[in-house]
Protein backbone atom coordinates (compact mmCIF):
# COMPACT_ATOMS: atom_id res chain seq x y z
CA UNK A 1 0.00 0.00 0.00
CA UNK A 2 2.55 2.46 -0.88
CA UNK A 3 1.46 6.12 -2.30
CA UNK A 4 1.59 6.70 -5.89
CA UNK A 5 0.33 9.98 -6.71
CA UNK A 6 2.04 13.12 -6.57
CA UNK A 7 3.16 15.44 -3.74
CA UNK A 8 0.47 16.33 -1.16
CA UNK A 9 1.19 20.56 -2.71
CA UNK A 10 1.07 19.82 -6.30
CA UNK A 11 -1.75 20.68 -8.28
CA UNK A 12 -3.91 16.99 -9.00
CA UNK A 13 -4.88 16.05 -12.44
CA UNK A 14 -8.85 17.62 -13.54
CA UNK A 15 -11.35 15.58 -14.93
CA UNK A 16 -13.70 16.60 -18.02
CA UNK A 17 -16.54 18.91 -17.37
CA UNK A 18 -20.13 17.17 -17.79
CA UNK A 19 -22.63 17.84 -20.53
CA UNK A 20 -26.45 16.37 -21.38
CA UNK A 21 -26.30 12.90 -21.85
CA UNK A 22 -23.28 12.42 -19.70
CA UNK A 23 -23.21 8.95 -18.09
CA UNK A 24 -22.69 9.02 -14.51
CA UNK A 25 -22.21 6.28 -12.05
CA UNK A 26 -23.61 6.47 -7.92
CA UNK A 27 -22.60 4.35 -5.68
CA UNK A 28 -22.48 3.96 -2.06
CA UNK A 29 -18.59 3.38 -0.49
CA UNK A 30 -20.35 3.45 3.29
CA UNK A 31 -23.64 3.12 4.70
CA UNK A 32 -26.96 1.98 3.26
CA UNK A 33 -29.15 4.06 0.99
CA UNK A 34 -33.34 4.97 1.67
CA UNK A 35 -35.05 3.37 -1.41
CA UNK A 36 -37.10 6.80 -1.47
CA UNK A 37 -34.08 9.01 -1.14
CA UNK A 38 -32.23 7.44 -3.80
CA UNK A 39 -34.76 7.42 -6.21
CA UNK A 40 -35.86 11.29 -5.70
CA UNK A 41 -31.86 11.79 -6.18
CA UNK A 42 -32.25 10.11 -9.24
CA UNK A 43 -34.94 12.31 -10.80
CA UNK A 44 -33.09 15.10 -10.12
CA UNK A 45 -30.16 13.98 -11.93
CA UNK A 46 -31.96 13.43 -14.91
CA UNK A 47 -33.50 16.66 -15.06
CA UNK A 48 -30.07 18.03 -15.29
CA UNK A 49 -29.94 16.09 -17.93
CA UNK A 50 -27.55 13.33 -17.23
CA UNK A 51 -27.49 9.55 -17.43
CA UNK A 52 -27.70 7.89 -14.04
CA UNK A 53 -27.05 4.38 -13.56
CA UNK A 54 -26.78 3.10 -10.16
CA UNK A 55 -24.14 0.56 -8.80
CA UNK A 56 -24.89 -3.05 -8.82
CA UNK A 57 -24.89 -3.02 -4.44
CA UNK A 58 -26.15 0.57 -3.83
CA UNK A 59 -29.60 -1.06 -2.66
CA UNK A 60 -27.59 -3.83 -0.55
CA UNK A 61 -27.57 -3.92 3.55
CA UNK A 62 -24.65 -5.89 5.10
CA UNK A 63 -26.12 -9.20 6.52
CA UNK A 64 -25.06 -8.68 9.94
CA UNK A 65 -23.86 -4.90 10.07
CA UNK A 66 -26.72 -2.56 9.30
CA UNK A 67 -24.61 -0.12 9.27
CA UNK A 68 -22.89 -0.37 5.60
CA UNK A 69 -24.19 -0.76 2.16
CA UNK A 70 -23.87 -4.57 1.61
CA UNK A 71 -20.07 -5.96 2.37
CA UNK A 72 -16.39 -4.52 2.30
CA UNK A 73 -15.66 -6.58 -0.96
CA UNK A 74 -19.19 -5.41 -2.78
CA UNK A 75 -18.70 -1.49 -1.91
CA UNK A 76 -15.60 -1.44 -3.29
CA UNK A 77 -16.49 -3.81 -6.82
CA UNK A 78 -18.57 -1.04 -7.14
CA UNK A 79 -16.55 2.11 -6.94
CA UNK A 80 -14.24 0.37 -8.88
CA UNK A 81 -16.67 -0.79 -12.09
CA UNK A 82 -18.13 2.31 -12.35
CA UNK A 83 -14.42 4.18 -12.32
CA UNK A 84 -13.56 1.21 -14.72
CA UNK A 85 -16.17 1.72 -17.34
CA UNK A 86 -15.53 3.84 -19.93
CA UNK A 87 -19.00 4.88 -20.80
CA UNK A 88 -18.95 6.68 -17.40
CA UNK A 89 -17.61 10.42 -17.23
CA UNK A 90 -18.58 10.59 -13.16
CA UNK A 91 -19.16 8.80 -9.74
CA UNK A 92 -21.49 10.54 -7.32
CA UNK A 93 -21.92 9.05 -3.96
CA UNK A 94 -25.11 8.06 -2.49
CA UNK A 95 -24.79 8.82 1.35
CA UNK A 96 -21.77 8.69 3.69
CA UNK A 97 -22.61 7.40 6.98
CA UNK A 98 -19.83 4.86 7.99
CA UNK A 99 -17.57 2.62 5.84
CA UNK A 100 -15.62 3.96 3.28
CA UNK A 101 -11.90 3.31 5.58
CA UNK A 102 -12.90 -0.65 5.57
CA UNK A 103 -13.32 -0.82 1.98
CA UNK A 104 -10.74 1.70 0.82
CA UNK A 105 -8.02 -0.42 0.44
CA UNK A 106 -10.08 -3.51 -1.20
CA UNK A 107 -10.05 -0.98 -4.26
CA UNK A 108 -7.19 -1.73 -7.26
CA UNK A 109 -5.59 2.14 -6.99
CA UNK A 110 -3.35 1.21 -10.23
CA UNK A 111 -6.76 0.57 -12.34
CA UNK A 112 -8.52 3.67 -10.70
CA UNK A 113 -5.12 5.81 -12.43
CA UNK A 114 -5.02 3.71 -15.71
CA UNK A 115 -8.72 5.06 -16.15
CA UNK A 116 -8.00 8.60 -15.30
CA UNK A 117 -9.59 11.21 -13.71
CA UNK A 118 -13.52 11.61 -13.54
CA UNK A 119 -15.67 13.92 -11.69
CA UNK A 120 -15.90 12.30 -7.89
CA UNK A 121 -18.51 13.93 -5.46
CA UNK A 122 -19.22 13.06 -1.71
CA UNK A 123 -18.56 14.24 1.81
CA UNK A 124 -18.50 12.91 5.49
CA UNK A 125 -17.49 9.38 5.33
CA UNK A 126 -16.01 10.02 1.37
CA UNK A 127 -13.28 11.97 2.75
CA UNK A 128 -11.41 8.64 3.04
CA UNK A 129 -12.01 8.57 -0.81
CA UNK A 130 -11.10 11.88 -1.59
CA UNK A 131 -7.11 11.48 0.19
CA UNK A 132 -7.35 8.09 -1.26
CA UNK A 133 -8.34 9.63 -4.93
CA UNK A 134 -5.32 12.63 -4.17
CA UNK A 135 -2.50 10.48 -2.43
CA UNK A 136 -2.72 7.31 -4.83
CA UNK A 137 -4.09 8.17 -7.96
CA UNK A 138 -3.25 12.02 -7.97
CA UNK A 139 -6.97 12.93 -9.10
CA UNK A 140 -8.87 16.33 -8.04
CA UNK A 141 -12.24 15.44 -6.63
CA UNK A 142 -15.02 17.30 -5.19
CA UNK A 143 -16.25 17.71 -1.74
CA UNK A 144 -19.93 18.06 -2.35
CA UNK A 145 -23.61 17.11 -1.30
CA UNK A 146 -24.23 13.58 -2.14
CA UNK A 147 -27.59 12.11 -4.52
CA UNK A 148 -29.51 10.78 -1.99
CA UNK A 149 -28.93 13.19 1.07
CA UNK A 150 -31.29 15.58 2.97
CA UNK A 151 -29.16 18.70 1.54
CA UNK A 152 -29.19 17.59 -2.16
CA UNK A 153 -32.65 16.77 -2.06
CA UNK A 154 -34.08 20.18 0.11
CA UNK A 155 -31.69 22.76 -0.78
CA UNK A 156 -31.92 24.40 -4.29
CA UNK A 157 -28.60 26.96 -4.07
CA UNK A 158 -26.37 23.22 -2.72
CA UNK A 159 -27.87 21.69 -5.78
CA UNK A 160 -27.67 24.25 -7.96
CA UNK A 161 -24.20 25.13 -6.77
CA UNK A 162 -22.94 21.55 -7.42
CA UNK A 163 -24.56 21.47 -11.24
CA UNK A 164 -22.90 24.78 -12.01
CA UNK A 165 -19.32 22.69 -10.65
CA UNK A 166 -19.70 19.83 -12.97
CA UNK A 167 -21.16 21.58 -16.58
CA UNK A 168 -19.37 25.00 -15.98
CA UNK A 169 -17.09 25.49 -13.55
CA UNK A 170 -15.55 28.63 -14.40
CA UNK A 171 -18.74 30.16 -13.02
CA UNK A 172 -18.35 28.98 -9.36
CA UNK A 173 -14.35 29.54 -8.98
CA UNK A 174 -14.80 32.09 -6.07
CA UNK A 175 -16.74 30.32 -2.80
CA UNK A 176 -18.07 31.92 0.24
CA UNK A 177 -21.50 32.42 2.19
CA UNK A 178 -22.09 35.29 3.77
CA UNK A 179 -21.45 34.07 7.37
CA UNK A 180 -17.99 33.72 6.52
CA UNK A 181 -15.71 35.72 8.76
CA UNK A 182 -11.79 35.71 9.59
CA UNK A 183 -11.29 33.66 12.76
CA UNK A 184 -7.61 34.72 11.82
CA UNK A 185 -7.57 37.53 9.43
CA UNK A 186 -4.67 36.95 6.44
CA UNK A 187 -4.07 35.76 3.10
CA UNK A 188 -2.76 32.05 1.93
CA UNK A 189 -2.36 30.44 -0.84
CA UNK A 190 -1.96 26.23 -1.59
CA UNK A 191 -3.66 23.39 -2.57
CA UNK A 192 -6.60 22.02 -1.34
CA UNK A 193 -7.30 19.50 0.66
CA UNK A 194 -9.88 17.94 3.40
CA UNK A 195 -13.03 17.48 4.66
CA UNK A 196 -15.00 15.96 7.24
CA UNK A 197 -12.06 16.47 10.29
CA UNK A 198 -12.67 13.38 12.33
CA UNK A 199 -12.09 10.91 9.19
CA UNK A 200 -8.65 13.05 8.15
CA UNK A 201 -7.35 12.10 11.94
CA UNK A 202 -8.21 8.85 11.32
CA UNK A 203 -6.98 8.61 8.59
CA UNK A 204 -3.24 9.98 10.21
CA UNK A 205 -0.94 6.55 11.19
CA UNK A 206 -2.52 4.70 7.98
CA UNK A 207 0.35 3.39 5.49
CA UNK A 208 -1.26 5.74 2.79
CA UNK A 209 -1.97 8.45 4.83
CA UNK A 210 -1.38 12.26 4.23
CA UNK A 211 2.28 12.52 6.48
CA UNK A 212 2.58 16.72 6.29
CA UNK A 213 0.28 20.00 4.57
CA UNK A 214 3.15 21.74 3.40
CA UNK A 215 1.69 23.94 0.92
CA UNK A 216 -1.75 23.11 1.09
CA UNK A 217 -4.98 24.94 2.21
CA UNK A 218 -7.26 22.70 4.39
CA UNK A 219 -10.78 22.68 4.17
CA UNK A 220 -12.74 21.18 7.74
CA UNK A 221 -16.20 20.73 8.64
CA UNK A 222 -17.47 17.92 11.07
CA UNK A 223 -21.03 16.51 12.02
CA UNK A 224 -22.05 15.16 15.81
CA UNK A 225 -19.00 15.63 17.47
CA UNK A 226 -18.53 17.68 20.88
CA UNK A 227 -16.44 19.90 21.36
CA UNK A 228 -14.06 18.01 23.70
CA UNK A 229 -13.80 15.14 21.13
CA UNK A 230 -13.30 18.19 18.54
CA UNK A 231 -10.64 19.44 20.39
CA UNK A 232 -8.77 15.72 20.66
CA UNK A 233 -9.59 15.58 16.60
CA UNK A 234 -7.47 18.52 15.88
CA UNK A 235 -4.50 17.46 18.75
CA UNK A 236 -4.40 14.48 17.29
CA UNK A 237 -3.51 15.78 13.56
CA UNK A 238 -1.25 18.54 15.09
CA UNK A 239 0.24 15.72 17.24
CA UNK A 240 0.69 13.54 14.50
CA UNK A 241 1.97 16.26 11.73
CA UNK A 242 -0.08 15.61 9.18
CA UNK A 243 -0.87 19.59 8.58
CA UNK A 244 2.73 20.62 9.61
CA UNK A 245 3.14 23.40 6.88
CA UNK A 246 -0.25 24.19 6.02
CA UNK A 247 -0.63 27.53 4.63
CA UNK A 248 -4.28 28.34 6.03
CA UNK A 249 -7.68 26.65 6.94
CA UNK A 250 -11.19 27.07 6.08
CA UNK A 251 -13.67 26.12 8.05
CA UNK A 252 -17.41 24.83 7.17
CA UNK A 253 -20.54 23.31 9.54
CA UNK A 254 -20.15 21.88 12.73
CA UNK A 255 -23.65 20.40 12.87
CA UNK A 256 -24.48 19.08 16.41
CA UNK A 257 -21.59 19.85 17.37
CA UNK A 258 -22.54 21.46 20.41
CA UNK A 259 -23.06 25.58 20.83
CA UNK A 260 -21.46 27.27 18.20
CA UNK A 261 -19.17 29.40 21.00
CA UNK A 262 -17.96 26.33 22.45
CA UNK A 263 -16.91 24.92 18.64
CA UNK A 264 -15.50 28.60 17.79
CA UNK A 265 -13.07 28.49 20.92
CA UNK A 266 -12.07 25.46 20.25
CA UNK A 267 -10.99 26.05 17.10
CA UNK A 268 -9.67 29.62 17.91
CA UNK A 269 -7.50 27.70 20.58
CA UNK A 270 -5.92 24.83 18.26
CA UNK A 271 -5.59 26.66 14.99
CA UNK A 272 -4.54 30.32 16.13
CA UNK A 273 -1.00 29.50 17.15
CA UNK A 274 -0.58 27.98 13.55
CA UNK A 275 -0.07 31.72 12.68
CA UNK A 276 -2.13 31.30 9.74
CA UNK A 277 -5.38 32.25 7.99
CA UNK A 278 -8.50 30.79 9.39
CA UNK A 279 -11.79 31.31 7.70
CA UNK A 280 -14.81 30.26 9.61
CA UNK A 281 -17.94 29.30 8.45
CA UNK A 282 -17.49 29.38 4.51
CA UNK A 283 -20.44 27.08 3.75
CA UNK A 284 -19.84 23.54 2.95
CA UNK A 285 -20.14 20.45 4.67
CA UNK A 286 -23.33 19.09 6.51
CA UNK A 287 -25.25 22.18 7.20
CA UNK A 288 -28.72 23.21 5.81
CA UNK A 289 -26.55 25.21 3.03
CA UNK A 290 -23.43 23.06 1.43
CA UNK A 291 -21.27 24.62 -1.50
CA UNK A 292 -19.11 22.49 -3.73
CA UNK A 293 -15.63 22.18 -2.97
CA UNK A 294 -12.81 21.44 -5.43
CA UNK A 295 -9.80 19.31 -3.99
CA UNK A 296 -6.39 19.23 -5.27
CA UNK A 297 -6.50 22.24 -7.21
CA UNK A 298 -4.54 25.55 -6.50
CA UNK A 299 -6.67 28.10 -4.16
CA UNK A 300 -6.43 31.17 -2.22
CA UNK A 301 -7.58 32.03 0.77
CA UNK A 302 -8.81 35.94 1.68
CA UNK A 303 -9.74 37.10 5.20
CA UNK A 304 -9.58 40.35 5.99
CA UNK A 305 -8.68 42.03 8.67
CA UNK A 306 -11.04 44.98 8.38
CA UNK A 307 -14.34 42.48 8.49
CA UNK A 308 -14.82 42.48 4.36
CA UNK A 309 -15.74 39.24 2.87
CA UNK A 310 -13.80 36.09 3.11
CA UNK A 311 -13.38 33.92 -0.02
CA UNK A 312 -11.89 31.03 -1.09
CA UNK A 313 -11.06 31.11 -5.17
CA UNK A 314 -10.21 28.31 -7.00
CA UNK A 315 -7.79 29.32 -9.64
CA UNK A 316 -8.85 27.44 -12.31
CA UNK A 317 -12.10 25.85 -12.89
CA UNK A 318 -12.81 22.81 -11.19
CA UNK A 319 -13.34 20.80 -14.14
CA UNK A 320 -11.97 20.63 -17.78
Amino acid sequence: MTRQGPGPATPLARPARLRPGSRVAVVAPSGPVPADRLEEGLAVLRDWGLEPVVGAHVRSIHPELDYLAGTDADRAADLQAAWCDPSVEAVLCARGGFGAHRMVDLVDWAAIRAAGPKAFVGYSDITVLHEAFALRAGFATLHGPMAATGTFLKDESTREHLRATLFEPETVRTLGLASAGALVPGRAEGVLYGGCVSLLAADTGTPVGRSHARGNLLVIEDTGEEPYRLDGILTRLLRSGAVAGVTGVACGSWQECGPYEKIRAVLADRLGPLGIPVVEELGFGHGATALTIPLGLPAVLDAPADGGRCTLTVEVPALL
